[in-house]
Protein backbone atom coordinates (compact mmCIF):
# COMPACT_ATOMS: atom_id res chain seq x y z
CA UNK A 1 0.00 0.00 0.00
CA UNK A 2 1.07 3.58 -0.43
CA UNK A 3 0.48 6.26 1.58
CA UNK A 4 0.62 9.61 -0.19
CA UNK A 5 1.07 12.23 2.93
CA UNK A 6 -0.55 15.65 2.05
CA UNK A 7 -0.52 18.92 4.23
CA UNK A 8 -2.86 21.85 4.49
CA UNK A 9 -1.90 24.63 5.77
CA UNK A 10 -3.54 28.29 5.61
CA UNK A 11 -4.81 31.00 8.50
CA UNK A 12 -7.15 30.29 10.96
CA UNK A 13 -10.78 30.10 9.53
CA UNK A 14 -9.33 29.29 5.83
CA UNK A 15 -10.95 25.74 5.60
CA UNK A 16 -8.21 23.42 6.67
CA UNK A 17 -10.40 21.41 8.85
CA UNK A 18 -13.33 21.73 6.87
CA UNK A 19 -11.51 20.37 3.89
CA UNK A 20 -9.91 17.62 5.29
CA UNK A 21 -13.64 16.17 6.62
CA UNK A 22 -15.22 16.69 3.13
CA UNK A 23 -12.51 14.78 2.16
CA UNK A 24 -11.63 12.21 4.56
CA UNK A 25 -13.15 8.68 3.60
CA UNK A 26 -12.68 7.90 7.69
CA UNK A 27 -13.95 10.03 10.74
CA UNK A 28 -11.25 12.57 11.35
CA UNK A 29 -8.81 13.00 14.14
CA UNK A 30 -9.09 16.74 15.42
CA UNK A 31 -7.27 18.84 17.82
CA UNK A 32 -10.12 21.46 18.40
CA UNK A 33 -9.87 23.33 21.43
CA UNK A 34 -12.42 26.31 22.30
CA UNK A 35 -10.58 29.73 21.06
CA UNK A 36 -8.97 31.85 23.72
CA UNK A 37 -7.42 34.95 21.96
CA UNK A 38 -8.82 37.11 19.30
CA UNK A 39 -9.58 34.29 17.25
CA UNK A 40 -12.87 33.84 19.41
CA UNK A 41 -14.11 36.71 16.91
CA UNK A 42 -13.98 34.67 14.26
CA UNK A 43 -15.16 31.03 15.58
CA UNK A 44 -15.79 29.14 18.72
CA UNK A 45 -12.92 26.26 18.22
CA UNK A 46 -9.56 26.29 16.72
CA UNK A 47 -6.89 23.41 15.59
CA UNK A 48 -3.95 23.42 17.59
CA UNK A 49 -2.05 20.54 16.63
CA UNK A 50 -3.23 19.25 13.40
CA UNK A 51 -6.37 17.42 11.77
CA UNK A 52 -5.86 14.29 10.01
CA UNK A 53 -7.82 12.37 7.62
CA UNK A 54 -7.68 9.18 4.41
CA UNK A 55 -8.82 9.14 1.29
CA UNK A 56 -8.94 5.92 -0.49
CA UNK A 57 -7.36 6.71 -3.67
CA UNK A 58 -7.53 2.97 -4.65
CA UNK A 59 -7.14 -0.76 -2.90
CA UNK A 60 -3.75 0.06 -3.00
CA UNK A 61 -3.42 4.12 -2.37
CA UNK A 62 -4.35 6.53 0.33
CA UNK A 63 -4.18 10.35 0.78
CA UNK A 64 -3.13 11.10 4.58
CA UNK A 65 -4.47 14.11 4.70
CA UNK A 66 -2.69 16.55 7.31
CA UNK A 67 -3.68 19.62 8.45
CA UNK A 68 -1.41 22.34 10.26
CA UNK A 69 -3.10 24.78 13.19
CA UNK A 70 -3.64 28.41 11.71
CA UNK A 71 -2.00 30.61 14.53
CA UNK A 72 1.55 31.37 14.76
CA UNK A 73 1.83 30.44 18.05
CA UNK A 74 1.29 27.09 16.86
CA UNK A 75 3.64 27.29 14.39
CA UNK A 76 6.57 24.29 15.94
CA UNK A 77 3.37 22.02 14.49
CA UNK A 78 3.92 23.06 10.60
CA UNK A 79 7.74 22.00 10.50
CA UNK A 80 6.22 18.46 12.30
CA UNK A 81 3.41 17.87 10.00
CA UNK A 82 5.81 19.00 6.96
CA UNK A 83 8.18 16.36 7.37
CA UNK A 84 7.90 13.31 4.49
CA UNK A 85 5.05 15.55 3.26
CA UNK A 86 4.39 14.90 -1.01
CA UNK A 87 2.67 18.00 -1.39
CA UNK A 88 0.93 21.12 -0.17
CA UNK A 89 -2.23 22.52 -0.44
CA UNK A 90 -2.34 26.93 1.27
CA UNK A 91 -5.86 27.93 1.65
CA UNK A 92 -5.78 31.15 1.27
CA UNK A 93 -8.82 32.95 2.97
CA UNK A 94 -10.09 36.06 0.94
CA UNK A 95 -11.68 37.15 3.82
CA UNK A 96 -8.55 38.30 5.16
CA UNK A 97 -7.08 41.85 5.04
CA UNK A 98 -3.89 41.06 3.40
CA UNK A 99 -4.77 37.65 1.85
CA UNK A 100 -1.61 38.18 -0.54
CA UNK A 101 0.62 38.73 2.19
CA UNK A 102 -0.91 35.63 4.49
CA UNK A 103 0.19 33.37 1.15
CA UNK A 104 3.91 33.99 1.36
CA UNK A 105 3.86 33.30 5.51
CA UNK A 106 3.27 30.13 3.89
CA UNK A 107 5.18 29.96 1.12
CA UNK A 108 8.41 31.00 2.79
CA UNK A 109 7.75 28.85 6.01
CA UNK A 110 7.68 25.87 3.76
CA UNK A 111 9.63 27.03 0.79
CA UNK A 112 12.38 24.45 1.34
CA UNK A 113 9.75 21.11 1.51
CA UNK A 114 7.98 23.01 -1.29
CA UNK A 115 10.86 22.71 -3.30
CA UNK A 116 11.07 19.02 -2.99
CA UNK A 117 7.66 18.66 -3.59
CA UNK A 118 4.67 20.48 -5.08
CA UNK A 119 2.26 23.44 -3.77
CA UNK A 120 -1.46 24.37 -5.15
CA UNK A 121 -3.29 27.13 -3.86
CA UNK A 122 -7.15 27.34 -3.04
CA UNK A 123 -8.92 30.57 -2.04
CA UNK A 124 -11.68 30.00 0.12
CA UNK A 125 -14.53 32.51 0.83
CA UNK A 126 -14.15 34.06 -2.52
CA UNK A 127 -17.84 35.30 -2.44
CA UNK A 128 -17.58 37.12 0.72
CA UNK A 129 -15.17 39.86 -0.50
CA UNK A 130 -16.53 41.05 -3.73
CA UNK A 131 -13.93 43.33 -4.38
CA UNK A 132 -11.13 40.51 -4.36
CA UNK A 133 -12.44 38.24 -7.28
CA UNK A 134 -10.20 35.32 -8.79
CA UNK A 135 -8.93 37.54 -11.22
CA UNK A 136 -7.08 39.52 -9.10
CA UNK A 137 -5.21 36.29 -7.23
CA UNK A 138 -4.61 35.44 -11.08
CA UNK A 139 -2.91 38.38 -11.87
CA UNK A 140 -0.77 38.88 -8.62
CA UNK A 141 0.41 35.67 -9.42
CA UNK A 142 1.40 36.38 -12.53
CA UNK A 143 3.08 39.82 -11.44
CA UNK A 144 5.22 38.22 -9.07
CA UNK A 145 6.19 35.06 -10.99
CA UNK A 146 4.22 32.42 -8.94
CA UNK A 147 3.91 29.44 -11.33
CA UNK A 148 1.68 27.00 -8.84
CA UNK A 149 -1.77 25.85 -9.68
CA UNK A 150 -4.50 28.56 -8.02
CA UNK A 151 -8.22 28.12 -8.01
CA UNK A 152 -11.32 29.11 -6.26
CA UNK A 153 -12.25 26.21 -3.65
CA UNK A 154 -15.33 25.93 -1.11
CA UNK A 155 -13.74 23.22 1.36
CA UNK A 156 -17.36 21.93 1.87
CA UNK A 157 -17.43 20.92 -1.50
CA UNK A 158 -15.65 17.82 -2.34
CA UNK A 159 -15.59 18.60 -6.46
CA UNK A 160 -13.53 22.04 -5.73
CA UNK A 161 -11.36 20.24 -3.98
CA UNK A 162 -10.76 17.21 -6.01
CA UNK A 163 -9.94 20.09 -8.52
CA UNK A 164 -7.11 21.36 -6.04
CA UNK A 165 -5.68 18.03 -5.31
CA UNK A 166 -5.40 17.09 -9.01
CA UNK A 167 -3.99 20.06 -10.29
CA UNK A 168 -1.49 19.69 -6.95
CA UNK A 169 -0.59 15.69 -7.35
CA UNK A 170 -0.05 16.72 -11.50
CA UNK A 171 2.54 18.82 -10.17
CA UNK A 172 4.59 16.62 -8.50
CA UNK A 173 4.38 14.38 -11.64
CA UNK A 174 6.04 16.78 -13.30
CA UNK A 175 8.56 17.48 -11.21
Amino acid sequence: MKDIKIVFTGTVGSGKTEAIRTLSDTPIISTEALASDNVKTLKETTTVAMDFGEMKLDENSTLQLYGTPGQRRFSYMWEILATNALGFIILVDNRRKSPFDDLHIYLDNFAKHIDLTSVAFGVTHINDNPNREMEKFHNYFSKNNLRHPICHTDARNKDDLVILLSSLLTGLEIK
